[in-house]
């Protein structure tokens, strides 16, 4: 099955995180998914600068953020990030749920591609350092 593909991260919003009605703004949950998959990727051994040097850089081509209940200013949450795909493209998933409860507060997915940084084409299946780092066998 290879490795373990989900992190978690638990943070409490900051004060200018939150908009007047002190609720987090809705564009900071792409920092949270963006922070919570870099240290995916760097605990999986393929952070962004282990990508450079591979010669591909991953660039966002889709993501999708579904907001179910707000969080609030200094709320304890927690963000998972889970690899779902890896074949073709990176399809990263994210869950913001309340720790004290475990609602599920906001979901979302992300998805990258590879593309060579020496021809700047787009690889239609995932570079052999991507399955490495996931422990898969390379098809």
């Amino acid at each position: 099955m290879g490795k373990q593909r989900w992190h978690e991260l638990e943070l409490a919003p900051a004060f200018y995180d939150v908009d007047p009605l002190a609720v987090v703004w809705h564009g900071n949950y792409v920092k949270y998914f963006e922070s919570t998959r870099s240290e995916l990727l760097s605990k999986l051994g393929y952070g962004y600068r282990e990508m450079v040097h591979s010669g591909y850089s991953w660039p966002v081509v889709d993501m999708r953020i579904k907001f179910i209940k707000p969080a609030g200013l200094q709320q304890p949450i927690k963000v998972r990030a889970e690899v779902v795909e890896w074949e073709n493209r990176l399809k990263v998933s994210y869950r913001v749920s309340d720790v004290a409860t475990g609602a599920k507060l906001t979901t979302g997915y992300t998805i990258q591609v590879a593309v060579s940084m020496l021809t700047g084409e787009l690889q239609y299946v995932s570079p052999k350092e991507l399955w490495d780092a996931l422990g898969e066998t390379y098809s």
